[in-house]
């Protein structure tokens, strides 16, 4: 006797633009990967109507949503619950709907402690951690990087009163975790090579270097780019010049989709073969 399938719920990616978006493959992996009776879509959204756009789809039938550009401030709001990192990181990235409502979270953090802890097999424990940029994507990451108790953290960006006032927000949770928390413009950058230097700032999208002392580059480095492409990002390239390894942040990408995963079914898939054929097809593409 057969057994009957379940039914497919419905999950999409909303944002614009979103065309370009890898989540569906990445989703469309994850489902086959675990079993789950997920299908997942783009939804492109006007910038003025996100709100009706997400409310059309709840009342379809629709079970979460992904959230990107430039909507993760308007997902926050919409929210009627959020996580304690979606609270901390103030945007949202991924939505649930349920009985209770509309439960917000941030799963950028989670994403790129795991790429960077499980894939590329660095500590945060104990490591001195320099974290450039002091907009949103830089604040979504630093609780869960906290969480993980580096001894040092230092947040800089090219206005410092930006990192001053994330230096000011985060200070209890680096209290909690043990972790020195401080930071400011270029010139808090430590002249001792650091365990982690992470990228937030959006230069690399624009060829632009963030401002940093190649002295914090060394040896036993990891830089990492939240940025990815088929090449690597100039951020990587200089890192490169002066001994240090370098990664890109499409297991960023990969693994807060699979966190999304787990705040929708409450099952996590493995990233890494997901991770390992987007690489083979960025690869693909650029030798086309």
């Amino acid at each position: 006797m057969n057994t009957p399938q379940r039914a497919r719920e419905r999950y999409a990616v909303i944002g614009n633009p979103i065309a370009h978006s890898k989540s569906p493959f990445i989703h469309a992996r994850f489902a086959e990967q675990t079993g789950e009776p997920v299908e997942y879509d783009r939804l492109l959204a006007p910038v003025d109507a996100f709100v009706p756009h997400v409310r059309a789809f709840i009342e379809a039938g629709g079970r979460g949503l992904n959230v990107t550009v430039p909507f993760k401030l308007d997902a926050h709001a919409l929210a009627d619950a959020l996580s304690p990192r979606a609270a901390a990181a103030g945007a949202v990235n991924t939505l649930r709907f349920d009985a209770a409502g509309i439960y917000g979270d941030n799963t950028d953090g989670f994403g790129l402690v795991r790429d960077i802890e499980v894939n590329l097999g660095v500590p945060l424990n104990g490591a001195r951690v320099l974290l450039l940029g002091a907009g949103g994507a830089a604040r979504g990451v630093i609780l869960p990087m906290l969480e993980r108790a580096p001894r040092r953290l230092t947040i800089v960006n090219r206005t410092a009163a930006k990192a001053d006032a994330l230096v000011a927000q985060f200070a209890q949770a680096a209290r909690d975790a043990g972790c020195a928390l401080t930071g400011g413009g270029a010139q808090a950058v430590e002249t001792d090579a650091y365990d982690v230097i992470v990228n937030a700032t959006a230069g690399s999208l624009d060829g632009a270097l963030p401002a940093c002392d190649d002295r914090a580059f060394g040896a036993h480095t990891l830089a990492y780019d939240m940025m990815y492409g088929a090449q690597p990002t100039i951020f990587m390239q200089h890192a490169r010049t002066l001994g240090a390894r370098a990664a890109d942040g499409l297991g960023m990408l990969v693994e807060q989709a699979a966190e999304s995963f787990h705040v929708w079914r409450g099952v996590r898939p493995d990233g890494a073969p997901v991770l390992a054929e987007l690489r083979r097809q960025l690869a693909a593409a650029d030798g086309a």
